[in-house]
């Protein structure tokens, strides 16, 4: 009878370790598949495409190195830089970087793009959100997946973070958490953390390439005051100022503010005082990124439509108005690629000295809201939907 009861409990640990076997392969091959990157299909305009690491070796290898394209149109003029993925839990930079990557065909000037701004925080989620790994958008061509990541760095290439972060260069005391928040490090420094080498490599970037433009794509809660808004270094008010009104032409309400000057780490007060770009970044709305909504899936990426920020907008809690349609991710790709194409053309209209910015012919803010965004993420179309 004993016997029998000690082979009945070895069967018993066998099959928990079986399990507990299954589930750490299971978890495993989740963990590893959050490094594949999606797709990105270059279009006629790509020229080259370089890594940060050719600018800040030191990255080379490492999981912070991210690629470069660059759109050169042949014609000597200034230069622009988009940064996507700065936060990859804020996806409308991202899929405008990709949309320019591939379709754009600048006419004079250069444009580069990083769609990877932080391509660590591509490879992990923030923990406790309930976050997707992933969301898709059904082409004309075929559905294509794009990685939902983390606003702070892969702890997995940085960690432990501390009580208190202070940044560098400022003295500027923050919560511990931002430590791995590229968008607290600027300009970096090369003896810093993983997220400051990270920022220091981008800087660089700049520096050697002396970037004209540079515009930072962003998304923010509903119920978070700077929303559907460009915040613009001093240096770049002029032309933020200009573009706005451009904007405003073509249909799309922006707000305009300043950059803080007690407010560090930030792409739009670090890169335009350690840098001579002119530094702007842009925010949207989006509802998978706030407090209120309720479940987390990948249709509230895309359609941006939850009840209960409706309900919010009705009681005034919120910061734009809120339809029971949502904020798509349509919606607000559009007002990225708007914002970018009027920033390039307002550099010229107030008298750039570097010359015309021409990023081609690229669809109007209400054409990309009367089709949406999929036709232009068709693999198997050229140039903005044109065979």
């Amino acid at each position: 009878m004993k016997k029998i009861k000690l082979e009945k409990h070895h069967l018993i640990t066998a099959g928990l370790l079986v399990l507990c076997a299954a589930c750490i392969v299971s978890l495993s091959v989740q963990f590893l598949s959050m490094r594949e990157e999606e797709p990105i299909y270059p279009g006629p305009g790509v020229t080259s495409v370089e890594m940060l690491s050719d600018y800040y070796p030191d990255l080379a290898g490492s999981n912070g190195d991210t690629k470069i394209y660059v759109l050169d149109s042949g014609v000597e003029g200034p230069s622009m830089l988009v940064l996507g993925g700065t936060h990859p839990n804020e996806p409308s930079g991202f899929i405008t970087a990709v949309l320019l990557i591939e379709n754009c065909e600048p006419q004079a000037g250069t444009l580069y793009v990083i769609p990877r701004t932080n391509h660590s925080a591509f490879t992990c989620n923030d923990p406790q959100e309930g976050s997707p790994m992933r969301f898709t958008i059904e082409t004309p061509g075929g559905e294509r997946w794009f990685r939902f990541g983390s606003r702070a760095t892969n702890p997995v290439d940085q960690w432990p973070d501390p009580e208190v972060y202070v940044h560098a260069s400022s003295s500027q005391r923050l919560s511990g958490s931002e430590t791995r928040n590229i968008n607290r490090a600027y300009p970096g420094r090369t003896n810093g953390n993983f997220t400051e080498r990270l920022a220091y490599g981008i800087t660089e970037f700049i520096r050697q390439n002396d970037i004209t433009i540079t515009v930072d794509l962003h998304e923010a809660s509903p119920e978070y005051p700077t929303i559907n808004a460009m915040v613009a270094h001093e240096d770049a008010m002029l032309l933020a100022s200009q573009a706005s009104i451009n904007m405003q032409i073509e249909g799309m309400n922006i707000g305009l503010e300043p950059s803080p000057t007690n407010l560090h780490g930030l792409t739009h007060r670090e890169l335009g005082d350690y840098t001579d770009t002119l530094a702007l970044l842009m925010e949207t709305a989006n509802a998978s990124q706030g407090r209120l909504h309720g479940k987390m899936t990948p249709e509230l990426v895309v359609t941006g439509q939850d009840k209960y920020y409706y309900r919010a907008g009705l009681y005034g809690a919120l910061y734009v108005d809120f339809p029971e349609t949502g904020i798509p991710l349509d919606v607000r790709c559009a007002r990225h690629l708007t914002g970018v194409v009027q920033i390039a053309n307002a550099y010229g209209e107030i008298g750039g000295e570097k010359g015309i910015l021409d990023l081609g012919d690229v669809p109007s803010y209400s054409e990309i809201i009367d089709t949406g965004i999929a036709v232009y993420l068709d693999p198997t179309i050229d140039g903005w939907g044109e065979s």
